[in-house]
């Protein structure tokens, strides 16, 4: 395979210093590897002039940490995402990789600012009344900088970093090339699905590069929050925010990582972890929007045990049915079932049960030995750790949309545990698991997935028979063959008509169970007898038709 196939010669720039970093840091065999040969020969001229590190005393991972480090931030984010993938490294490369940070100089004011006045068509100075041209923060991505509204108010400036983008762009098509040849070249490498996990990667950079989706991000959040006094989001400034900068409220508070501080104000910090993770856990699976970075830095404190979340620019999303597949799981933990605890993982992993028949053994060992133990005693990151541990043993992966979501619940549990050496995540997400389950089988939860299987009911058949018209035309163009006995045919036609026959049952027996239960639940009105008789007729005949239907598949599946 060759890399070095791209058009631009920023990329073919960026290739070169790409090689010259792996190639200073041992890894020349993988610039070899994925066919970087033209790159590196170009990579000897950048290299000249510059003093290798001394890599003898660090370890594999050490190096892989300081590769990604100094190639940029593509890399460092991709680093933070592959820290929490336990089903793909080995622990002491989790442990390393946690460890990564943004290496990066601080740019001078007017180097920043610079591209963001262009976009803007004026100058920075005309709609602000200070600006504190030493940076508060900066990153790979941007900087920030404090400053003043001309009506005095006090606010930050998140300033993207001129180029920043064009660097990143390359970087993704550089792994976007890599993860193709890996997928071809390796075959163990399909489970872990590498074009699956770049995808969702570029995605969530590119989310990020975009500042004014940060503030997007933000606002969601406050607006879930508005109820709770005790959680606050910066306002966000939309007068002056665009995807090259945003402008965003300044909040003075202390920072969440100086305990000292918070303790010396009088804060109680036990509270603040309850309150904490109350909130993190409310975005995860009841908003199912959560902030993916929920670590120290991204907290401020205010008195009364308010907490400020900020930098919203990595942000996750659960589908409601991952959330509800989250809640199975754990009920399956909490009730002894390995085999429901099985079955999610090998749905996760895209995996059949008769691939890996001794992974439920291996569940009900993880389940015997957690459970009875008091809650307080578990820590729910190692556990779900351990259990994707598991996975890896038996050559299973996580799906990659899932990633964001472990990252913020072990860095959420390591702040709660700063902040309260006895603070108990299990006991924190218990009251929320309970409420989902409820919720599972609340009526208005019946009705929506009755309704949902109505529909999709009354779908099939209404494409039915154009996808079976369809069928017969590809079969006759030669497209599809099929191979039927004549001997087989009344067979397969039988049970052709017997599946029909249930789908129109299925039909008509949620059509009964839906029109009874609204006759039946109308408030205010005093029915006719005959209404109310005719309902009652109803439910009879969905309780009938269900109980036939029950018996003819379990006749059939016994056959």
């Amino acid at each position: 395979m060759v890399l070095n196939a791209f058009g631009s010669p920023h990329d073919l720039k960026r290739l070169a210093e790409i090689s010259a970093t792996l190639i200073r840091y041992g890894f020349g065999d993988l610039v070899q590897r994925f066919g970087l040969e033209n790159a590196a020969s170009k990579a000897g001229r950048i290299l000249r002039g510059k003093e290798a590190p001394d890599t003898a005393h660090l370890s594999p991972a050490e190096r892989l940490r300081c590769v990604l480090e100094e190639m940029g931030p593509t890399f460092v984010k991709l680093g933070q995402i592959l820290s929490t993938r336990i089903d793909m490294l080995p622990p002491d490369y989790i442990a390393e990789l946690e460890t990564l940070h943004d290496k990066v100089a601080t740019l001078p004011y007017e180097a920043l600012v610079a591209e963001v006045e262009a976009d803007l068509g004026y100058r920075l100075t005309e709609v602000f009344a200070e600006i504190d041209k030493t940076p508060l923060a900066a990153g790979s991505i941007a900087q920030v900088h404090r400053a003043r509204l001309l009506s005095g108010e006090a606010v930050v400036l998140k300033i993207r970093r001129p180029g920043v983008r064009r660097v990143i762009e390359a970087d993704l098509r550089l792994l976007m090339h890599i993860a193709h040849f890996v997928a071809a070249e390796f075959e163990d490498a399909h489970r872990f699905r590498p074009e699956e996990i770049i995808t969702e990667f570029a995605k969530s950079i590119r989310t990020e590069l975009d500042l004014a989706n940060e503030c997007h991000n933000a606002e969601r959040i406050a607006n879930n929050f508005r109820d709770v006094p005790h959680i606050r989001v910066p306002r966000v400034y939309w007068d002056w925010t665009n995807e090259a900068m945003n402008v965003q409220e300044f909040v003075s508070g202390i920072a969440g990582s100086d305990l000292t501080a918070a303790r010396a104000a009088g804060l109680d910090l036990r509270l603040i972890a309850a309150r904490g993770a109350e909130a993190v856990l409310t975005m995860m699976l009841e908003d199912r929007f959560f902030h993916a970075d929920p670590h120290p830095g991204n907290v401020f404190y205010l008195p009364d045990e308010q907490l400020v979340f900020i930098d919203f620019g990595m942000v996750g999303h659960l589908s409601r049915r991952r959330r509800d597949e989250l809640v199975d799981l754990l009920s399956g933990v909490v009730q002894r079932d390995p085999e429901a605890v099985t079955e999610i993982l090998l749905k996760w992993a895209n995996a059949s049960l008769t691939e890996n028949q001794q992974l439920e053994e291996r569940i009900e060992g993880f389940i015997e030995r957690v459970h009875g133990v008091p809650l307080k005693s578990l820590n729910l990151s190692a556990l779900a750790l351990d259990l994707v541990g598991i996975m890896r043993e038996h050559d299973l992966a996580l799906p990659p949309d899932l990633t964001l979501l472990i990252k913020a619940f072990t860095s959420l549990e390591g702040m709660g545990r700063q902040l309260d050496p006895d603070f108990d995540m299990a006991s924190a997400a218990e009251p929320f698991l309970h409420r989902l389950i409820l919720q599972r089988f609340s009526p208005k939860e019946l009705v929506r997935l009755t309704g949902k299987g109505l529909a999709d009911g009354v779908d099939l058949m209404a494409h039915l028979p154009k996808d079976l018209k369809t069928l017969i035309h590809s079969v006759q163009q030669g497209k599809i063959k099929l191979g039927i006995e004549v001997q087989q045919m009344d067979n397969f036609l039988t049970r052709l008509d017997r599946s029909i026959t249930r789908i129109t049952i299925g039909i008509v027996i949620a059509a009964l169970t839906m029109g009874s239960s609204i006759v039946m639940t109308v408030s205010g009105i005093e029915l006719p007898v005959a209404v109310s008789v005719f309902a009652m007729m109803g439910f009879f005949g969905a309780v009938v038709g269900g109980v036939w239907l029950m018996y003819s598949i379990w006749r059939s599946g016994k056959g």
